[in-house]
C-alpha cells in the first residue's frame, strides 16, 4: 500500500466543471427522482470535511449523480471510493473521474437499496463492534424520495450489525430534507420529536452538522438541506430487536397530539386494550398523560422491555395489528 504521506497528497487534476459535466452529458435532474445536484465544489469539500478525516478510508457514496461530492472525497486523500449510481446517464461522467484518479474509484452501476456492501471492501477493514469505529464511512447526497427508507434499512442493519456495519460502527454522513434533518436530531418535547428521532438516537449518536441553502442546489428544491453525521453506539440504549422497538414508537406516534396512551392503546387488540395498556404504562412507568414528544428515550427503552415480556406471555400479541382487526370489521358490517 502507498504510504499515507502519497495517499494524503492526492489531488485531482483540472477536469471540466460539474456546471459543463451537466451540459457535456445533457445531465437533467429528474423530478419524479427528487433529484437535485449540489454544482459548489467549495460546499462539498466543507461537507467532506465536516465528515471528519477521511485520509486512506474507503467510503460508499450513495447516488452520486453528477459527481460534485465525488470530487471532494477524492481530493481528501482516501484509499478507495466506491460509487453506487442507479441512473445510467451519470456513468459516463463519474467514469471521467475514475480515469483521472486512477485506483481509487470503483463505480457499480445499481441500487443502493439492494447494493451488498458487506463484501465491497477488504476483510482487514473489520473491527470489533466495541472498537473505535474501521475507517470506512457512507456518504451520500440522497435524493429525498429514497432518504427515510434508507436510513430506517441502515439502522436496522445497524441493530443487526450487518450490512455496511458488518465492519463495525462504520460512519455515516449523509444529506436529507432539512425536516428531516431536524426530525432525526429532535430533542425530547421538541415539535419535531417523531418516529424517525428514536429509532435514529437509540442506536446512534446523531448530528446536524450543516445546513443547506436550497439554491445551492440545481434545480433549486423547495426546501433547504441538512446534513447529518450518524455513530453508531457501541451500546444500543434499547435492547430489543428492532422491528419490536420500531412497533412501539410507530403506534406512540400514531396520534402525536395526543396523550401517548392512546398510540400505545393499538398495540392490543380491542377486547383487551383498556387493560393491556394500563398494564403497559404502569409497568413501565410511563405517564399516560404525556404527549407522544414528551417521551424520552428512556420512557421508549421502559414501553419495549415491558411490551416484550408481554409479548412473550402471549405469542399472538406481537403480530397484532390494529388496522387489519378494522378492516375485518368494516368487512363484518358490509
Amino acid at each position: 500500500m502507498a504510504s499515507s504521506r502519497t495517499l494524503g497528497t492526492f489531488r485531482l487534476p483540472p477536469l471540466p466543471t460539474i456546471r459543463e459535466i451537466i451540459k457535456l452529458f445533457r445531465l437533467q435532474a429528474v423530478k419524479q427522482l427528487s433529484q437535485n445536484f449540489l454544482l459548489d465544489l467549495r460546499l462539498t469539500d466543507k461537507i467532506i470535511r465536516k465528515a471528519g478525516n477521511l485520509t486512506n478510508a474507503y467510503v460508499y457514496e450513495v447516488g452520486p449523480g453528477p459527481g460534485g461530492i465525488t470530487r471532494s472525497i477524492l481530493n481528501a486523500g482516501v484509499a478507495e471510493l466506491l460509487v453506487v449510481e442507479k441512473d445510467s446517464r451519470f456513468i459516463p461522467g463519474l467514469q471521467m473521474l475514475s480515469d483521472a484518479a486512477p485506483g481509487k474509484l470503483r463505480i457499480v452501476h445499481g441500487d443502493v437499496l439492494t447494493f451488498k456492501i458487506e463484501r465491497a471492501f477488504p476483510e482487514s477493514l473489520k473491527r470489533q463492534w466495541e472498537d473505535d469505529p474501521p475507517n470506512v464511512h457512507i456518504i451520500g447526497n440522497l435524493p429525498f424520495s429514497v432518504s427515510t427508507p434508507l436510513i430506517i434499512k441502515w439502522l436496522e442493519n445497524v441493530s443487526q450489525r450487518n450490512g455496511p456495519f458488518t465492519y463495525g460502527r462504520t460512519r455515516m454522513t449523509l444529506t436529507f430534507q432539512k425536516e428531516v434533518a431536524e426530525r432525526l436530531t429532535a430533542t425530547t418535547g421538541s415539535k419535531q420529536r417523531s418516529r424517525l428521532s428514536i429509532m435514529a438516537q437509540y442506536l446512534c449518536d446523531v448530528q446536524h452538522i450543516l445546513t443547506i441553502p436550497g439554491q445551492a442546489f440545481v434545480p433549486k428544491p423547495e426546501v433547504d438541506s441538512g446534513v447529518v453525521h450518524f455513530t453508531p453506539l457501541p451500546q444500543p440504549r434499547i435492547e430489543q430487536p428492532f422491528k419490536l422497538v420500531e412497533k412501539v414508537v410507530q403506534n406512540a406516534f400514531q396520534f402525536r397530539r395526543k396523550y401517548c396512551h392512546r398510540g400505545l392503546g393499538m398495540l392490543f387488540p380491542e377486547a383487551q386494550r383498556l387493560e393491556s395498556t394500563g398494564k403497559l404504562l404502569e409497568s413501565a412507568d410511563v405517564d399516560p398523560t404525556l404527549r407522544p414528544t414528551q417521551l424520552t428515550v428512556s420512557h421508549f427503552k421502559s414501553l419495549c422491555d415491558v411490551y416484550r415480556k408481554m409479548c412473550d406471555e402471549d405469542p399472538h400479541l406481537f403480530a397484532y395489528n390494529f388496522r387489519e382487526e378494522l378492516r375485518q370489521k368494516s368487512e363484518k358490517r358490509g
